[in-house]
């Protein structure tokens, strides 16, 4: 029996039908391969974006020990002051 071959293309997907003469249909579908570049595209930038967001959350860690320690500084010359002070007004 002979093979009925139909092919059908849409600019996108295209579209194998074969049917054979005993009963049996193969249909073959194929994309054109756009979702994967999608697909790449999302995950690069991803990758992009939480690289950004790590190095942000660096600089903000790097901030907060500068501003910490500045502090500790401070607070050690104010008990050095009043320790000066205490000296200065003891007879």
């Amino acid at each position: 029996m002979a093979d009925r071959i139909v092919e059908r293309t849409d600019g996108v997907t295209s579209e194998r039908v074969t049917e054979t003469g005993g009963g049996t249909t193969v249909v073959e579908r194929r994309g054109s391969g756009a979702g994967i570049l999608i697909g790449l595209a999302v995950l690069i930038l991803a990758i992009v974006g939480g690289f950004y967001l790590y190095n942000q959350n660096a600089r903000e860690n790097l901030k907060t020990d500068a501003v910490t320690k500045a502090a500790d500084k401070v607070g050690g010359a104010a008990d050095a002051a009043g320790d000066a002070a205490k000296e200065a007004v003891k007879p």
